[in-house]
């Protein structure tokens, strides 16, 4: 891990990394004063829920072409260009009139995000090799959900005085784009070394693998973003209005996140990519059973860390078994079908819970969301065992 951080290039990366947990997450503490600020807008309720979302759903429809993009042009270029966009997307709320313009802005933001999210991927998969790619993708879960217990703290209190000033985060992004100008280079012989590449025999299995990573994504996604769409309400149905409170169960997630990311190198090592895998999946489960049955905050406080720690687990072992599969002419491809995937479980997360809620409130929705996470435990043990080891690197 020290000598990753010697690197320029990964303290980039690993900055630019904390900047996609702010893409949805970042005003979920506002979202109850937003809700009210809007509430003579016609379908309110649902629609400032979806501010939340709205960039997933880009993300989602963008990504692949995103993908695709990357391949053919430069890494670097549309990074930066993904993170200036992401800064004035994002900190529009500060001074849009309207929810649909909100939501239209927030669209935006997804497209920044795919652009963002699918050159880094792009980039880690052709700065690093072997274990130090795993190492990688353990570390980048840390600085991104570390990151985001920054921001997401900062949100709470600025929630707190207003809730549109979360919005104000998101011009980080200008703060990050003079060092990832300088820090980043263009990967030297890219087409030379994917023409390269396409000599090469195609490992066997990897479309598989890719299809079934990104089914696996979109379910841990569907079923961990009920937490940061629907926790404000939540606790304000127990009682608990504060906005402080609803940004401090955000806190517990990525914390749990980050702490558990550190340890992923070495839990990757001792119980193999299907049993991490399906260990992320276990505690998405127990914290959402846990989190049905709570109305004490404490008690919601553990069940987010056992929330949090899924996405620590399950994302770097998704993406590092993909990157390691696919052949290297398609990382492009892959890191777009990845983000594709990530972005629209959270996009339809909480399209499903809605329905949900008002069939059977709040404890429904929890278990139900439960019970997939269950099912992915499940395909993770089934078929992402290390049965191939051409598939399988450290």
């Amino acid at each position: 891990m020290g000598s990753l951080l010697k690197d320029r290039r990964a303290i980039a990366l690993l900055l630019a990394a904390t900047l996609t947990v702010m893409s949805n997450a970042i005003i979920s503490p506002g979202l109850p004063g937003i809700g009210a600020y809007f509430s003579d807008t016609p379908n309110s309720d649902l629609m400032t829920r979806l501010l939340i979302t709205a960039p997933s759903l880009t993300v989602a429809l963008i990504a692949p072409f995103a993908g695709i993009f990357v391949d053919r042009m430069g890494r670097k270029a549309m990074l930066l260009t993904g993170v200036g966009l992401f800064a004035v997307a994002g900190s529009a709320g500060l001074w849009t009139p309207t929810l649909p313009i909100l939501l239209a802005t927030r669209l935006l933001l997804g497209v920044a995000v795919a652009m963002l999210m699918t050159a880094m991927t792009a980039l880690v998969g052709q700065y690093f090799h072997g274990p130090d790619r795993g190492r990688f993708m353990g570390m980048q879960m840390t600085f991104v959900n570390f990151g985001g217990l920054i921001f997401i703290a900062a949100a709470g209190q600025l929630a707190g005085l207003s809730a549109f000033y979360p919005f104000a985060i998101y011009l980080m992004g200008l703060i990050y784009l003079p060092i990832l100008y300088i820090f980043l280079d263009e990967p030297k012989g890219t087409e030379a070394g994917q023409a390269a590449h396409c000599l090469e025999p195609e490992p066997e299995g990897w479309r598989m693998l890719l299809a079934l990573a990104l089914v696996l994504m979109m379910l841990a996604f569907a079923t961990f973003y009920i937490l940061p769409t629907q926790i404000a309400y939540y606790l304000a149905e127990l009682g608990y209005t504060d906005p402080s409170t609803a940004a401090m169960m955000m806190v517990c997630v990525t914390f749990a996140a980050g702490a558990i990311a550190m340890a992923y190198p070495k839990l990757r090592a001792l119980l193999g990519r299907g049993g991490v895998l399906a260990a992320g999946f276990a505690m998405l489960t127990a914290g959402l059973v846990v989190i049905s049955y709570a109305e004490l905050v404490p008690v919601i406080a553990f069940a987010s860390l056992l929330v949090g720690m899924g996405p620590g687990l399950i994302v770097p072992t998704l993406m590092t078994a993909t990157l390691d599969a696919v052949p290297m002419r398609r990382h492009g491809m892959a890191s777009g079908a990845l983000t594709f995937s990530l972005f629209m479980g959270q996009f339809i997360s909480p399209l499903l819970t809605q329905p949900l809620i008002r069939t059977g409130g709040f404890h429904l929705a929890f278990l139900v969301f439960a019970a997939a996470g269950l099912v992915g435990m499940v395909l993770a043990l089934a078929v992402f065992r290390e049965r191939q080891p051409s598939l399988v690197r450290a």
